[in-house]
């Protein structure tokens, strides 16, 4: 144990070794402290040695970087103008550490799992005919590696929207002279997307536990707005145009807010992969929203991608089916489950000018109202 603390810690040590020399060589290059050395060494030491060993990387680099880099140089002490630029490196190279662990610790935890499902489904194949008692055994194991699969694939996006913000923090705090305000909100949207996460990770560890959903009067209408501000840039990136036709009059719904956000993104984000290919026509998504007959709401999400054929539209729903070269699909599977949780029902069907309609409906009952 105490070779393998010394391994991490020297591994750590290393890293922002390195990023000390380097960014001392660079320093002469920039008008102000070019600090994003520190940082690669912060996220590295946290990916290959662990959440300790970033950490430590943070506490060793912000000595360093106080007495070498921030003004006045070579002394302990720091100048009025330059507080709120160092407490933000120590912020962020903070925030950069947990992202970088708590993603290496996911993708392991998934590796492990992936393994594991592997030798049992292995282990079993020569056993078809064993005994209910063995069979159900084999069901919790693979359920486990859907749980450890989905919540992969939903952490992911709150944690690109840190890493983004981070990114943006990094900017505005290179300028000249540094954006503080704009630092600071960015600094403030990394921390409500790591809480957004975790409130992620709870939600669906709690649909697979078949725990009731935690409901609240919901607007849909707001949820989808929400989420096409904070896409806009993914949007603009892949060069997709958003429009929205919303009913004003849609009434609100009791419904697990958090859950219902992943559900829309979901279907935004596919949309927006349907229509990357070569193919495509223009690039134009298109939500909707209205009350369906007199009990339900319904949310439509319309792509003008290639299309799905009938066989393969029913099939994207199954776990782990899809039609991505790089997913793993669970995203629709999920977000099926997520609606039938709240009593709905979601489908697919094809759009008549071409392309894909995603839509779901969520119950308006009379035990969902204040009634």
């Amino acid at each position: 144990m105490a070779r393998d603390l010394i391994r991490r810690y020297g591994i750590a040590s290393v890293f922002v070794s390195t990023a000390f020399v380097c960014t001392l060589f660079l320093q002469r290059f920039f008008p102000y402290p070019f600090l994003f050395l520190f940082f690669a060494a912060v996220m590295a030491s946290a990916w290959f040695a662990g959440t300790g060993a970033g950490f430590f990387a943070v506490l060793v680099s912000t000595p360093v970087v106080a007495y070498f880099f921030v003004p006045p140089y070579y002394s302990w002490a720091i100048t009025p103008t330059a507080v709120s630029y160092f407490a933000a490196f120590v912020v962020c190279a903070l925030v950069v550490s947990w992202v970088s662990s708590a993603r290496r610790s996911t993708e392991e935890a998934l590796r492990d799992a992936r393994d594991q499902l592997e030798i049992r489904v292995s282990e079993r194949t020569a056993a078809l005919m064993r005994t209910q008692t063995e069979l159900a055994r084999l069901s919790r194991v693979l359920s486990m590696g859907e749980l450890t699969a989905s919540i992969a694939h939903e952490i992911s996006q709150p944690l690109t929207a840190v890493v983004t913000h981070g990114q943006a923090c990094l900017e505005w705090l290179s300028g000249s002279p540094p954006n503080l305000e704009k630092a600071r909100l960015s600094t403030e949207s990394i921390v409500r997307d790591g809480t957004r996460a975790g409130a992620v990770i709870a939600r669906v560890r709690a649909l697979f536990r078949k725990e009731a959903p935690v409901k609240d009067w919901t607007d849909m209408n707001e949820v989808i707005h929400e989420l096409t501000v904070f896409l806009r840039n993914e949007a603009n990136a892949r060069q997709t145009s958003v429009r929205t036709e919303l009913s004003p009059a849609l009434p609100k719904v009791k419904a697990d807010r958090v859950q219902l956000q992943q559900v829309v993104m979901n279907l935004i984000l596919n949309g927006m992969d349907a229509m990357s290919g070569p193919d495509a026509r223009a690039k134009e998504l298109v939500i909707r929203s209205r009350r369906e007959k007199e009990d339900q709401v319904l949310i439509a999400v319309e792509d003008s991608g290639a299309g799905l054929d009938p066989e393969t539209a029913e099939k994207i729903f199954d776990p782990f089916f899809t039609t991505k070269p790089h997913g793993i699909g669970v995203g629709l599977s999920i977000s099926r489950s997520i609606i039938e949780s709240h009593r709905g029902r979601l489908w697919a069907m094809p759009r008549p000018s071409g392309g894909t309609v995603f839509q779901f409906t969520l119950p308006i009952s009379a035990e969902d109202s204040d009634g």
